[in-house]
């Protein structure tokens, strides 16, 4: 269950503000039809974050407990230090042909969006870490939804109150305390 709790709020904190939730807000106000854009991004969020939580899971048995406690308390010390850097959205990630339509391009955009994004980057380190993955999906998911969501229904206005910086800094320590509790041994009983 912890595993499900800390993925969940971990990438709720580090969504708001990243390049996806700008792109839920671009999706918005472009197509004023917020239930295929939140299937878009729900459909999306369960491919991008399934590959990296097997891949998270990969990990765990290709590496040894010991290196693999280093690479995880490095990856999250990493994204502590990234989730400082605020996201700018990238014209092209928006521009997908209106051929597929409003779930198909907030599908497209927000995959290719997604790859090599912090969350997803923090799928796999989450996944590596906690002995059940699918619920690092789910949790992972979860989070992304509950920064997306009010972004495609309340657009900039809700963005404009809310304070990135501390936003920003609270999800940065999080990642902080998962890096430093890791190699402290918070893992021990996982067996890294």
């Amino acid at each position: 269950m912890e595993s499900l709790l800390v993925s969940t709020g971990v990438v709720a904190l580090a969504e708001i503000g990243d390049k996806t939730q700008l792109l839920a807000f671009i999706l918005a106000a472009r197509f004023k039809k917020p239930l295929p854009i939140i299937a878009g991004i729900l459909c999306a969020t369960i491919v991008n974050h399934g590959l990296a939580g097997a891949l998270g899971a990969w990990i765990t048995s290709a590496l040894s407990p010991q290196i693999l406690r280093w690479v995880l308390a490095g990856s999250f010390l990493g994204m502590a230090l990234w989730t400082l850097i605020p996201d700018k959205i990238e014209d092209e990630e928006t521009q997908v042909a209106h051929k597929f339509g409003v779930f198909g391009a907030t599908l497209i955009t927000f995959f290719l969006a997604e790859m090599g994004d912090k969350t997803q980057i923090a799928t796999v380190a989450m996944a590596a870490h906690y002995a059940n993955p699918v619920l690092v999906v789910i949790g992972t998911t979860l989070g992304m939804l509950i920064a997306d969501v009010p972004a495609v229904f309340v657009g900039d206005k809700l963005a404009s109150k809310i304070p990135m910086k501390l936003v920003h800094t609270i999800a940065a320590a999080i990642f902080a305390a998962l890096g430093i509790a890791t190699l402290l041994g918070a893992g021990a009983k996982l067996g890294f």
